[in-house]
């Protein structure tokens, strides 16, 4: 079982879909996503994100119950608002599932859930996530009408997009870069002030993470791409190992 975190630290979700990714480029079992979940859970990670698609690009179905029987670790599922994908949900059980929006020809997430104009098609999602006991989230841009569609729909977690944030860090656009922050910092104060636990992610590394996690009522931030990434020079391990520290140190 991983350690009790102390009050103030910062969890860190590690997303495992693009080792996924690189295994299905040849069709065959290797890298097996499930030993990168093991990794995680043996340096520190907090817990696993895998996106299930549509058009299973990244994990596939039995890869779900495979990670959870590999590791104590609680499952993210990131998943389209889809009657396949709240079946799947239900059946695997989660600790938890993430509402994102999804396009069949999108390389990968690229902005957040329009939680205000798919109200109505969300509502039964997102009740029904709560109801079964998986803690629902709502991957939304970090404005007060996405907020406040979550807090209407009932979700007990958001998790805030920072790509604009991750743009403008590489872009070298300070102005932008301070302006995001804020935006995203002043979102997270009115979420939990509304009982509502934010999380953070898309586009984090090593040299602009430590903004985010800084903001103190973040709760959790989930990586995937960057860290697949660094450990194909590094190892997973290391990868791991310093986004750890990083976010560690700017708590």
């Amino acid at each position: 079982m991983t350690a009790p975190l102390r009050p103030s630290q910062l969890r860190l979700g590690v997303n495992i879909d693009h080792v996924a990714t690189i295994r299905n480029a040849r069709g065959g079992d290797h890298p097996d996503p499930v030993r990168a979940a093991e990794i995680v859970a043996s340096v520190g990670g907090d817990g696993i994100t895998a996106h299930l698609r549509e058009d299973r690009r990244h994990i596939r179905d039995e890869d779900l119950a495979r990670i959870q029987e590999a590791t104590d670790l609680p499952l993210n599922l990131e998943m389209a608002a889809t009657e396949e994908m709240l079946a799947i949900a239900l059946r695997h059980k989660p600790h938890a599932a993430c509402i994102v929006p999804e396009k069949r020809e999108e390389r990968t997430t690229e902005g957040g859930l329009d939680a205000a104009g798919q109200h109505n098609h969300l509502q039964r999602f997102v009740s029904t996530l709560n109801d079964s006991g998986i803690r629902t989230s709502l991957f939304i841009e970090a404005s007060e009408r996405q907020l406040d569609a979550a807090i209407r729909l009932g979700a007990p977690v958001v998790e805030f997009h920072t790509g604009e944030y991750a743009h403008a860090f590489l872009d070298d656009d300070s102005e932008r870069v301070a302006s995001e922050v804020k935006r995203i910092a002043d979102m997270a104060a009115l979420a939990a002030k509304n009982g509502i636990e934010p999380h953070a992610g898309h586009g984090l590394t090593f040299e602009n993470v430590q903004p985010i996690a800084a903001i103190p009522q973040i709760a959790e931030l989930n990586i995937g791409h960057y860290l697949v990434g660094e450990a194909v020079f590094v190892g997973l391990e290391s990868a791991v190992r310093r986004m750890r520290e990083l976010m560690d140190e700017a708590r």
